[in-house]
């Protein structure tokens, strides 16, 4: 549901902005790399070579593709579906290398270690302590032997209970900044930590210092690069201590197996205080739900400070909504590290770095540009298939040149679209008028194609962006996820909604809601929409069914609209004026909630009510009839394009009976006509709705006593302050029809009433209105004037 709902806001802006006149051209693609579909492969068949995963990988990747294809389809999503960009085509993968080339050219791409934390106390290098905090040095009993120790002033008291210490005395207070720079002695290895001050350090918990190993934790790791500390990570590929622990009981062990074993070292060094279970926030894997394991190795990085500024500068330019929008990516651009570019993983774009012989990467952008050749006629397999030698001779480096496994981060595979697609694609142009996507890409792809478009460009790849909320079930209040523990036990397939109500249901749900917050979803949901839109459907049957006879080639002159007709196409401009802003503005709900509240009210409750009569008892060709088949004619043609955007295949089904051998997609947005813009007539319309409320009032009373059935049957005296009796005298002829009464008298007094008794006059039978002249014809007794003259007509 929250895939339908991006392409179905994607959708709606690419139908709006064409039927505002623009060229708007929907390339759609897919991002087909990455761990997700990698996890998958491995999962199903373990000890796969790199290019069987990739061979398999590739193969589900394209599975989906087709399956996607097919349900945005389904949704009524236009776009060149048989042309789309996928990041596994070699063009693709070749365009991201040459970008490559471009970063190694502007030195902008370099290579250090950094963390992907197990129990890392052998990997000890520092420890942190907030400068502002006091500190206190303080004598307590531990365990019979008396012993000084160093921690936070606010957490002794706790630290004393979780230990069972009694505490003797503090010797000394001061603040964290006075222990910058001072020396401990590792708990039970050969060497010392330095002390380092450190704002991440609270306390919430602990003793205010906190251990650090620049191996393995982001944190540890950026107070680490703040102080030149050695990036210690003793261990290896398999999660298991390396020799570089300095426990030899310990080589080898996977490091979650060894807490025992460690806090074991810890008490027979007597360094152990205490222990006890802690239940905390820990990393896992987002796919295998199993807890990460963070270690320092060789990685590629981007340099951001190089683009940094600019980037910001790019970011104050490009438009933002919701405006917020603008200070969140601010933010992550503003405090963000250097972009870890390289990846341990086999599905995705090799990272084209050869190695000499001494193990140094060779950063060369021409022999970048030639694996960029290379890829683009045999694919990126062969960075795989081929040997090293081989690939020495394809690019023109020395022999004994090797290469590694590496692929580029899958960020950098969306970041680099505006590259590898809008460059690329004649149909398309570089910037891009708008990006949309859900609220987490502030960090994701707007960011990654930011920094990319402005180390390759100098310029953002966008001129607006705008995001949406994530889907939220009601009930939960949860966001519905695909990769939620233990899977989703309600429906969230699109497919399922889309057979269940139709895809233009789903369409109505995007456009009810204000999609820049959080998106509610549920069945009821559905169900009240299911009403919303046959109400809308139901209006377009009404007006395409009373313009079976019209001829819209002979329209009835302006003078002979009668008022209501002249208020409903007034009304209409004014529907017109706020649709098309809000179009204009992205702001889909607006123009739902407005049409919807233009169908159920000022159509169904009252012109097509008031002009029923009309319409089906009137002479065919009588002036009022023709006159309703007009302005009809025109609600139903600027209906249909307003709602096309919305409801796609329900606005294409009507227009086919409207205008035929035409789309409603080729047809542009109607426009407001000054003709029919009249502010007075909607005043007087307001007035004329008051005063029908009072006689409606008036009536009620009178069918509670049962002196009368319907409305009809009423007689109404209206009597009317001078203002309202001058209002109501021009009128006069048309208030019965649309008040819905058969005999009403107005007279001029000074308090306004309407008093209402049984009518005298006799029914006629076919319109059901009460008129003295039914009974006075020989030959159709049961009929009033108008139905007399209209039956032979019918006939």
């Amino acid at each position: 549901m929250g895939t339908a709902l991006n392409k179905i806001l994607k959708d709606f802006v690419i139908k709006s902005r064409t039927m505002a006149g623009f060229r708007a051209p929907f390339v759609p693609g897919w991002d087909c790399h990455g761990l997700p579909i990698e996890f998958r492969v491995v999962k199903s068949s373990a000890g796969l070579k790199p290019a069987e995963v990739r061979r398999r990988s590739e193969e589900y990747a394209r599975k989906f593709i087709d399956i996607q294809r097919r349900q945005f389809r389904r949704l009524g999503v236009l776009g060149d579906w048989e042309n789309p960009y996928l990041t596994l085509d070699p063009s693709y993968e070749a365009g991201m290398i040459r970008s490559f080339a471009r970063f190694v050219e502007k030195g902008l791409v370099y290579r250090k270690k950094k963390p992907t934390t197990p129990w890392t106390l052998p990997a000890n290098l520092a420890i942190a302590v907030n400068a502002g905090v006091n500190y206190v040095a303080a004598r307590v009993n531990l365990a019979g032997e008396e012993k000084t120790v160093v921690l936070a002033e606010g957490l002794l008291e706790a630290f004393c209970t979780a230990t069972s210490a009694v505490k003797i005395s503090v010797d000394s207070t001061f603040v964290g900044a006075s222990l910058d720079g001072v020396e401990a002695k590792h708990p039970f290895l050969d060497r010392h930590a330095t002390i380092h001050t450190a704002a991440f350090v609270t306390l919430d918990a602990g003793t205010g210092c906190v251990h650090i190993a620049p191996g393995h934790g982001e944190d540890d790791y950026q107070l680490g690069m703040q102080h030149n500390l050695p990036l210690l990570s003793p261990v290896d590929d398999h999660g298991c201590y390396t020799e570089e622990c300095g426990l030899p009981e310990l080589v080898g062990k996977n490091v979650f197996e060894s807490n025992e074993a460690i806090i074991a070292i810890l008490s027979s060094k007597g360094a152990l205080a205490g222990r006890e279970n802690h239940e905390h926030s820990y990393p896992h894997c987002w796919r295998s739900k199993l807890p990460v394991i963070f270690r320092a190795v060789e990685q590629f990085f981007i340099r951001i400070d190089l683009i940094r500024s600019q980037a910001l500068a790019e970011v104050d330019s490009a438009k933002w909504l919701p405006h917020w929008g603008r200070n969140r990516i601010r933010g992550t651009v503003e405090s963000r590290p250097d972009w870890c570019i390289s990846r341990q993983r086999t599905w995705g774009v090799p990272l084209p770095v050869f190695y000499d012989a001494q193990g140094a990467p060779i950063l060369d952008s021409a022999a970048i540009n030639k694996v960029a050749d290379v890829f683009s006629e045999r694919g990126t397999n062969s960075w795989f298939e081929l040997d090293d030698a081989t690939w020495a001779g394809l690019v023109g480096l020395p022999e004994g040149t090797t290469r590694r496994n590496d692929t580029l981060d899958v960020w950098m595979d969306s970041g680099l679209s505006h590259e590898t697609v809008m460059r690329q694609r004649p149909e398309l142009g570089f910037p891009a008028d708008l990006y949309i996507e859900a609220t987490d890409q502030h960090r994701g792809w707007f960011q990654s194609s930011l920094i990319t478009s402005v180390a390759l460009n100098g310029c953002a790849p966008y001129r607006a962006v705008l995001t949406h909320g994530f889907v939220m079930d009601v009930d939960t209040r949860k966001k519905i996820s695909k990769s939620a523990a233990g899977g989703y036990q309600k429906p969230t397939d699109a497919d399922h909604y889309v057979n269940k109500y139709g895809a233009d249901l789903l369409r109505l749900w995007v456009s009810s809601v204000n999609f820049t917050d959080d998106v509610p979803f549920s069945e009821e949901i559905f169900t009240r929409l299911s009403d919303s839109y046959r109400r809308v459907r139901n209006t377009l049957r009404i007006l395409l069914a009373n313009l079976h006879d019209y001829d819209a080639a002979q329209p009835p002159a302006p003078e002979s609209l009668t008022f209501v007709d002249r208020w409903i196409l007034a009304r209409l401009q004014e529907v017109v004026a706020t649709c098309l802003d809000a179009y204009e503005k992205l702001e889909f709900h607006r123009a739902y909630h407005t049409i919807n509240q233009f169908c159920a009210v000022d159509l169904s409750s009252l012109y097509v009510d008031i002009t029923k009569d009309r319409l089906y008892c009137d002479l065919a060709t009588s002036p009022r009839r023709r006159a309703t088949q007009f302005a009809m004619h025109r609600i139903f043609d600027t209906l249909v394009r307003l709602l096309a955007p919305i409801l796609a295949y329900t606005a294409e089904e009507a227009w086919g009976y409207f205008m035929l051998d035409t789309s409603v997609h080729l047809q542009d947005f109607p426009k407001a006509d000054p003709t029919f813009t009249n502010a007075k007539t909607l005043a007087t319309m307001e007035q004329l709705l008051q005063i029908r409320g009072r006689i409606a009032q008036s009536i009620e009373k009178i069918q509670k006593g049962g002196d009368i059935g319907s409305a009809l049957e009423a007689r109404v005296k209206l009597s009317s302050p001078a203002a309202e009796f001058a209002m109501l005298t021009p009128l006069k002829t048309e208030l019965e029809e649309i008040f819905i009464l058969s005999d009403l008298e107005i007279i001029s007094d000074e308090t306004a009433s309407a008093d209402v008794t049984k009518t005298p006059a006799a029914r006629c039978e076919r319109c059901w209105r009460h008129r003295p002249e039914v009974g006075s014809s020989a030959a159709h007794p049961t009929l009033c004037l108008r139905c007399e003259q209209a039956v032979p007509a019918i006939s």
